[in-house]
């Protein structure tokens, strides 16, 4: 079990299936040739799974390269003695920079200007640190802006993309180890912004190996490139929500793999009460009850990442039957409506996320309840609930 807050036995829990996070890397590693390396995006604590046990666990398994996007995030994967090579995707500080070197992280560079501070800074303390260059074909986020998107005019007859790379690459202390883009809308099923994307990057490259600027890992395809787009693959690509066993839109096919979601969550009943009709429940008495019913307690709620937006509208499983979510979900506490459940008791299993036999309560149906994306309701759920690792079946 995960260290967090285990003193005592939970009574709300997220079981972590690593057998199932085997499967899944083993189906992304099918899309890809066996010369192409895999980088595992573990950021968020691994879309909330624990970043420390879910790296440890793929780098036994062919995973080459982790992803983070704050400096905390590595410096988590280093106390826990992982060596692998980590690449920050976001931007690190100038104090930073001796600790990054020190550690094996990698940097991202999406401006010269940041390549040269963390260069004085590497110059300062007498090391070199390894840099991905970050280029923006069309996400609008991090990245230096291809020659063809750039509104800066032409430098020496080239390309300013070209030219501020260039100058990059000269940089003192710098080991320019990797470029990459990240794509906006490869989970779409209409692919035309994505090529778009694809063309812009490979033409990037050709035009820097021109001269003689070989950064030798290139990597763009996340999820849904790696399933859907083999012409992103370069040599390197990104697993992360489909590692999780989540799919990244409901556009991208899923007859591309078998994936198996690797998280679930489970509660248990500590209060039941037979209440009359129009019993009025939780804050602001939003839900009356239109018969005599039963309700129960159980002790999940939004600051465990359990979101509001499921107030009378989400549903759990108790004893393989979907019962609804009655009224506003609490801080600590949501009550269900189990009045169509048969013998039910106080200690009763609660399904939250997951399945009891062919009931199922999906993060996408949980997505969908609050108009948002699976990543968001697994990556928001807090360090309060304690993790269980287990393999398959076991401790369910």
């Amino acid at each position: 079990m995960s260290p967090r807050n285990t003193a005592f036995l939970p009574q709300t829990a997220m079981n972590v299936d690593l057998s199932a996070l085997s499967h899944n890397l083993r189906e992304l590693r099918k899309k890809t040739p066996g010369s192409t390396r895999i980088m595992a995006v573990i950021k968020a604590d691994a879309y909330g799974h624990g970043a420390v046990a879910v790296a440890r666990a793929i780098l036994d398994q062919g995973v080459s390269f982790l992803c983070v996007s704050r400096i905390s995030e590595a410096v988590e994967l280093r106390n826990a003695a992982i060596d692998a090579p980590i690449l920050l995707f976001g931007n690190a500080l100038p104090s930073q920079v001796p600790y990054m070197i020190q550690n094996n992280i990698r940097a991202t560079v999406a401006s010269l200007d940041f390549a040269q501070m963390i260069s004085r800074e590497a110059v300062k303390c007498g090391g070199t640190i390894k840099v991905h260059i970050k280029v923006d074909t069309g996400m609008g986020r991090l990245g230096i802006l291809p020659s063809a998107l750039s509104v800066k005019p032409l430098v020496n007859g080239q390309g300013p993309a070209e030219e501020e790379i260039a100058s990059i690459s000269r940089l003192q202390c710098l080991d320019l180890e990797g470029i990459y883009t990240h794509f906006a809308n490869a989970d779409s099923r209409d692919k035309t912004h994505t090529m778009g994307q694809i063309d812009l990057f490979s033409n990037l490259i050709e035009r820097l190996e021109i001269r003689n600027i070989c950064p030798p890992l290139r990597h763009s395809a996340n999820s849904a490139a790696i399933l859907e787009l083999p012409g992103a693959h370069y040599n390197m690509v990104r697993a992360g929500i489909a590692l999780y066993g989540l799919w990244p839109s409901d556009e991208v096919d899923h007859g591309m793999a078998q994936l198996k979601p690797v998280m679930s969550i489970t509660s248990t009943i500590i209060h039941l009460k037979k209440v009359p009709r129009n019993f009025k429940i939780s804050y602001g008495s939003t839900h009356v009850t239109p018969e005599e019913t039963i309700i129960a307690t159980v002790p999940i709620g939004y600051a465990d990442g359990y979101n509001r937006l499921l107030s009378s509208r989400g549903q759990m499983i108790v004893k393989g039957i979907k019962v609804p979510v009655v009224g506003r979900v609490c801080m600590d506490f949501t009550m269900i409506d189990v009045g169509t459940v048969p013998n039910v008791q106080v200690g009763e299993k609660v399904t939250v996320l997951g399945h009891q036999g062919n009931v199922r309560v999906s993060a996408d149906d949980i997505a969908r309840l609050c108009n948002t994306i699976n990543y968001e309701v697994v990556a928001s759920l807090n360090r309060r609930i304690p993790i269980r690792y287990i393999h398959g079946k076991e401790n369910r």
